[in-house]
């Protein structure tokens, strides 16, 4: 899809300025109380991570996880995870696609992914929470963060399409400008496409960001 090209291609060349979307001082409240959730999160567990990118919330679940099997479709990403340390965490960094995790082993108890949702299209996600969760053991735990639209502090949104997925767009540093697919669901939308899939739904908010821990059905 042509969508997913872009969003792919987009990554690829922003890889080395990714983390600096981190540095902004009005959201380190909120980053401090997601590293703090996240550093707990796993204890013990082997942790399917989808879309993990540069490793920056890879380096953050490993503090607590035995083993984490991450990957993403980008080379270029995963080659800045892979100079990254995880303590005595076990990781393993793939190149695979989220939508059909071909190529990727199901002998993990636990999944994570980070600033993955809002990227997924609205029609594609129960199809993507299938394939994930089919890659887990009924009862697994899993752990999502992505985030909230603030005014002032977000990229615009630019349009919307026939879906409701909303689009953003957004310059790198080498001057090329990108339309991204990003959505910003709403803390009660999240359960609603989670219905039939999972239980124990919780749904944290938070200022810049959100958190949201559910157990596989």
């Amino acid at each position: 899809m042509d969508t997913d090209r872009a969003l792919a291609d987009y990554y690829a060349r922003r890889a080395a300025e990714y983390e600096r979307i981190y540095e902004k001082p009005e959201r380190q409240a909120d980053l401090a109380r997601l590293e703090e959730n996240l550093a707990s999160a796993f204890p013990g567990l082997d942790v399917l991570e989808v879309a993990c990118g540069t490793g920056y919330w890879t380096r953050c679940i490993a503090r607590s996880a035995r083993r984490i099997v991450a990957f993403d479709v980008n080379a270029e990403v995963l080659d800045i995870a892979r100079q990254k340390e995880y303590g005595s965490c076990q990781v393993s960094l793939l190149q695979a696609d989220a939508y059909t995790l071909e190529g990727v082993a199901s002998d993990c108890v636990a999944g994570f992914h980070a600033f993955w949702w809002s990227h997924v299209p609205i029609q594609r996600l129960a199809g993507f929470l299938r394939a994930f969760h089919a890659h887990l053991p009924v009862g697994a735990p899993v752990v999502m963060i992505d985030n909230a639209y603030v005014e002032g502090s977000s990229t615009p949104i630019a349009r919307h399409d026939e879906y409701g997925n909303t689009y953003q767009v957004r310059q790198l540093n080498d001057g090329s400008r990108h339309e991204v697919l990003k959505n910003f669901p709403s803390p009660s939308s999240i359960p609603r496409h989670l219905v039939g899939q999972a239980e124990e739904i919780e749904v944290t908010q938070l200022t810049y960001y959100w958190l949201a821990k559910y157990r596989t059905r």
